[in-house]
């Protein structure tokens, strides 16, 4: 049974520092729903999603040379369902905001019913979920062993693209213009106007990507979260997700987690329907002023996450 040795394989790889003897629960959880469904489940979506498992597991060997133990630090992005056995990582710009809703009406005890009621802002409060890094090293262990793992993956530059132009084209992200963009209009702009030192509200695309691929940037702190690499978030080397959901196939994955977590008469993922989103079209208009130069370079900083989860190099690239 290839996918029960795998199960059992990966409940010992993922250690914070030392074992557990914690008994586990004796219902039956969506992780052996999951690995028991690739034996007996043979719909589209299940055979997508171990191949993608696989594709992860091999790449992870053929691209990264050294193990090593997680760290508290490594696991904040990791939300914690412990009604449903459920671990989430969440990535920004990646239908994170609506999974979070989700976790709400399962984790919150009939306080939230319909995860659209639940406004953006308060799906974000520090506090409303809990996150794998507030639990003891025992319970970490457990968690991650008995756990079903999951995370959400986009086209790399498609999001890129869409954090850029949520957090520094739009009039309300004051916070964003002001820690953020007077800091790169200082530095990559020849002869900035007062104005835009002080207000940062007018980065261009162009001056993003400087900021980025300019050594200093992340040297002096790690990159904020909206644009911080997947693997950097997730670290899909080092713990062993067993859903990659994508953001092209956002509904459809949800609703085959929801089903395995048992929660799919709970609650229903919500539909898209924003027609602003960000496709690789309109990346693609972002990078007509990029220079190959600093695509090649760009496209180097982002290269495990093309890699890591299967997306071709942009043909909109200038490579070679």
């Amino acid at each position: 049974m290839k996918e029960r040795a795998e199960m059992e394989k990966h409940r010992t790889t993922e250690q914070i520092l030392g074992r557990t003897s914690l008994p586990e629960k004796s219902r039956r959880s969506p992780l052996q729903t999951l690995y028991d469904s690739d034996q007996l489940d043979q719909s589209a979506v299940a055979s997508v999603l171990q191949g993608r498992r696989e594709l992860l597991e091999q790449a992870c060997h053929s691209h990264t040379r050294k193990r090593r133990l997680l760290t508290p630090e490594d696991l904040r992005h990791l939300i914690v369902d412990d009604k449903h056995n459920l671990l989430y990582c969440y990535v920004p710009k990646v239908a994170c905001t609506n999974w979070k809703r989700v976790l709400m009406v399962l984790t919150g005890d009939g306080r939230y019913r319909e995860p659209l009621a639940i406004p953006a802002n308060e799906a974000h409060v520090p506090g409303r979920l809990r996150s794998l890094s507030e639990y003891t090293k025992t319970e970490i262990n457990l968690r991650l062993r008995t756990y079903l793992k999951f995370m959400f993956v986009r086209e790399p530059f498609e999001r890129l693209v869409s954090a850029y132009r949520n957090k520094f084209t739009r009039n309300y992200n004051v916070a964003f213009h002001k820690r953020y963009g007077t800091k790169i209009i200082r530095r990559h702009r020849v002869k900035p106007q007062p104005e835009a030192l002080e207000k940062g509200n007018d980065v261009t695309f162009e001056e993003f990507v400087y900021y980025l691929v300019d050594p200093r940037t992340q040297k002096e702190e790690p990159f904020n979260e909206h644009w911080e690499r997947v693997h950097s978030l997730c670290h899909p080397c080092l713990i062993h997700y067993d859903v990659v959901g994508k953001y092209e196939t956002l509904e459809q994955d949800s609703q085959y987690l929801l089903k395995l977590a048992g929660a799919d008469q709970e609650v229903q993922f919500p539909t898209f329907s924003k027609s602003t989103r960000t496709t690789g079209d309109m990346a693609a208009k972002f990078f007509d002023n990029i220079s190959p130069f600093y695509q090649k370079k760009l496209f180097n900083l982002f290269r495990m996450d093309f890699l890591l989860f299967n997306y071709s190099t942009p043909t909109y690239l200038k490579l070679r």
